[in-house]
Formats: C-alpha cells, structure tokens, sequence
C-alpha cells in the first residue's frame, strides 16, 4: 500500500467527530475536504465548531482546531467539493479515504474513485436513529455497488431532513469510522472489510452482516478496476 495519512471527504457529523479521533489516535498527516461554511444547526452534532465559527469554512475551522490541540499534527484544509473532475487531484496519495458525505451521488463517486485509486474507503451513513459502516478494499472485498447493482434513486431514500439525525447516532459511527482507517493506516487489517456493521441506536446495538463481492457488480465485475471520472 502506497500513500501516507488520511483523506476525509465531509466534516459534519460523521467526518468531525472520526477527525478529532483520528488525530486524537496520532494517525497524519489529514487532509479534511468540505465545501460548506458552519451554520448554526450543526452545533448540536458537530463538536469541532462552536457559535463564534458560525459562516466560516469548515474545513478551516476544523484544522486550527485540531492543529491546536495536537501540535505538530499535519492538517490540510481544502475547501472544495469532490466531484468527478476532481476526484483524482483530491484523493490521490493517501492511505484511506474516510467517507463522512451524507448524500447518495457522491458517495458513489468516492466508491469509484477509492477502486480508481486502489486506496481503501471507509463508507460511513447515518439517517434517523440508524447508521452503517463498511470498509471497501479494492478489488479484495464487497464494495458499495455489490451491494446496489441497480442504484435506488436519491428521492427514494430518506434523508436527514426528512427522518431527523441524532448527534449520538452520527457521533458514534464516525468514531468506529475514525478506527477502521486507523488500522489501515497502521497497517492492520480492517475489522469490517467485507463486513456491514449496522447500529439500531434504539437497542444500543451493532450488528454485522458478512458480505461478498457480488459477481454481477458492475464495478468490481472480473476484477476491473474503473478509471477515475474525469481524469482520462
């Protein structure tokens, strides 16, 4: 495995939290990607932002943050959305990718490009008081179009805005997020590669259903790797 550090894509509730762990835990350098500003309603859920950060970048708060209470941690704050022109520039050269998005389109897209890349994905979501984990390890385990060879459309998926989201349910999924890559980063195998670990926050319990790559996925289909989108 070539590379060095972390990238995590969205440093909301999923991707703040597993940031703090992961520079916590000593894993660097990180380069943290978000396009949005902090606004108010993220205080609850987001514990690297307070009200006096309110309009200002994300990422940028995030890594003074984070620079401040781990001195010598190497931070990169880059505010720009991944996008599929973008993906190879932003995601190349590390070690993992930490998936802390909370929408459909680009989740697929950092599927694609994590098996573009030959660089593991830590997929991460959460809606309501559920929340999914899985580590993707590129062209070895299941990745995320096994599991959706036909993919739902966005409108027929809940969302955030429509079934709510805990602080809780988000913090503890980017935390056993922030492990997985942890240990890829250090060299150990990831506990949930070829594993989807589903937290019911109701029962206070995880769960973990073995997974396969699937022979049909369009993807992983005889082990062809897919360029990176925009990138040829």
């Amino acid at each position: 495995m070539t590379g060095s550090g972390a990238v995590i894509v969205g440093l909301g509730g999923l991707g703040a939290p597993a940031a703090a762990a992961l520079a916590a835990s000593g894993v660097g350098p990180l380069r943290l990607i978000d396009p949005d500003v902090v606004e108010s309603s993220n205080l609850p859920r987001q514990p690297l932002y307070g009200e006096d950060d309110v309009g200002r970048p994300k990422v940028r708060v995030a890594a003074s943050r984070l620079r401040a209470r781990f001195p010598g941690l190497v931070v990169e704050a880059i505010q720009e959305r991944v996008e599929a022109a973008t993906a190879s520039r932003l995601l190349g050269g590390h070690r993992v990718i930490l998936d802390g998005t909370d929408g459909l389109p680009v989740k697929v897209l950092l599927n694609e490009a994590a098996h573009a890349l030959a660089v593991p994905l830590v997929h991460a979501g959460a809606v309501g008081f559920d929340g999914q984990l899985l580590t993707i390890v590129p062209d070895e385990t299941a990745c995320l179009r096994c599991l959706f060879p036909e993919l739902p459309d966005e409108d027929d998926l809940p969302t955030c805005q429509q079934s709510g989201i805990l602080g809780p349910v988000v913090g503890l999924v980017g935390l056993a997020a922030a492990r997985e890559a942890a240990m890829i980063v250090s060299g150990r195998s990831p506990r949930l590669a070829n594993r989807l670990a589903v937290l019911d926050a109701t029962k206070l319990r995880w769960r973990s259903i073995a997974l396969r790559p699937n022979p049909r996925c369009p993807l992983c289909l005889a082990g062809r790797r897919a360029q990176v989108p925009g990138s040829a």
